[in-house]
């Protein structure tokens, strides 16, 4: 049902930092028609060439200035992301994806607290790391 709003083409990249390639990052819209508080988001997970994210390697921010594990993401109420404003999923991975293509996939699934089930949607994508 939100599968278009997961996963902005052309936003997946390695990520470098102190001139290390760290992991990689791509950018998501909500899963839903309203902002929420991080605390209502269900799970974060990623999958590349077929292989999953160990989920402790993930790490969301909704404003590139708080960075969330997902498990900390659980008490977070006080910090919204807010519809229509890009989230950014990080993957710590030393080395980030390797030059070539891959294919990832990401799934984002968020709740509401009058919507009985999550809302969840999933984008795989062809992705070119020069």
């Amino acid at each position: 049902m939100f599968d278009n709003n997961v996963f902005i083409d052309g936003t997946c990249k390695n990520v470098v930092e102190d001139g290390k390639v760290i992991g990689y990052e791509m950018q998501t819209y909500i899963t839903y028609y309203r902002g929420i508080p991080l605390s209502m988001i269900n799970y974060i997970a990623v999958e590349v060439d077929g292989v999953k994210v160990n989920p402790e390697n993930i790490r969301f921010t909704p404003d590139h200035i708080d960075w969330f594990t997902l498990k900390e993401m659980e008490t977070v109420g006080t910090i919204k992301w807010e519809y229509g404003e890009p989230g950014t999923v990080r993957v710590l991975a030393e080395g980030g994806l390797s030059k070539g293509t891959h294919q990832v996939t990401l799934t984002v699934c968020t709740r509401t607290a009058y919507i009985p089930m999550p809302l969840e949607g999933t984008m795989t994508r062809t992705v070119v790391i020069e």
